[in-house]
């Protein structure tokens, strides 16, 4: 891949309050899904996620998990931690691939409508006992994006579960628009810096149980966040990150973008 700028994990705060941002829940405009069912696009506009959705077998899960074995070998050993790996589609091909994966695509457009852009990559690798949380949160709060029209697809490189950290969601949160949050502090060991407390005034909590090659998609305002692994076994997901094409980027983000779908 071509030498492309590094991107901040979490962008600066300060230069986020510059910019005006349309933070509102914008309901899919899909009325005829073609891979998702009905029920589960209106799951979507009514509990602000979808899950568990099959994506890749067996053999297709393992060989993209024996690259990204690969992919965290190399980068731990240059010094850096399991959570660095990100804006990754821009440097590696598979990942790049990957945001652009035809069945990926189909269910995101099922959500966000024909016109879309694949503009974020992340790997989230909770090591065994690593125990690092990610405190409740919402993705639009970090992303220098207006209007909301944001979708987080998250996909199981390893199985996820209650005991090695799965991702939770607060049902329903995403109708509250964006919320208040405080930094966290360091006994929560996050691997972000934004907390929202009370999570459970905004909905009930459901785990995000995933098998590895399922996937879940999310709305950018969805409340959510995951206790640290405690367990013997890792817990790796892929966060890939999609918007329709009228939305705006600041902070030149929009060099991140993909047109994926349009």
């Amino acid at each position: 891949m071509a030498a492309t700028p590094d991107f901040k994990i979490i962008p600066d705060e300060s230069e986020l309050a510059t910019m005006q941002r349309d933070l509102r829940f914008h309901p899919s405009p899909v009325t005829d899904p073609s891979t998702l069912s009905r029920e589960q696009v209106q799951s979507y506009n009514e509990c602000g996620y979808v899950a568990p959705v099959p994506v890749f077998s067996t053999e297709e899960i393992t060989e993209i998990r024996a690259y990204f074995d690969d992919l965290l070998a190399k980068v731990l050993a240059s010094g850096a931690d399991s959570y660095s790996i990100s804006s990754a589609h821009m440097k590696y091909g598979r990942v790049y691939d990957l945001l652009t994966h035809p069945r990926i695509i189909a269910c995101v457009k099922d959500v966000l409508g024909e016109n879309v852009v694949g503009w974020g990559s992340h790997f989230f690798c909770k090591m065994p006992r690593d125990g690092k949380a990610v405190s409740w949160h919402q993705d639009a709060s970090y992303w220098p994006l207006s209007p909301s029209k944001a979708v987080t697809v998250w996909l199981a490189i390893d199985d996820a579960d209650q005991e090695n950290g799965c991702v939770r969601f607060v049902s329903g949160s995403h109708h509250f628009g964006h919320m208040t949050y405080r930094p966290s502090s360091p006994d929560e060991h996050n691997v972000l810096n934004q907390s929202i407390d009370n999570p459970e005034q905004y909905g009930t909590i459901v785990d995000d149980v995933l098998k590895a090659g399922e996937m879940s998609l999310h709305s950018d305002l969805l409340l959510h966040g995951s206790e640290g692994n405690l367990s013997d076994r890792r817990r790796c997901g892929l966060t890939l990150r999609y918007a329709t094409t009228d939305v705006v980027a600041g902070m030149a983000w929009n060099q991140k973008g993909v047109l994926v779908s349009g």
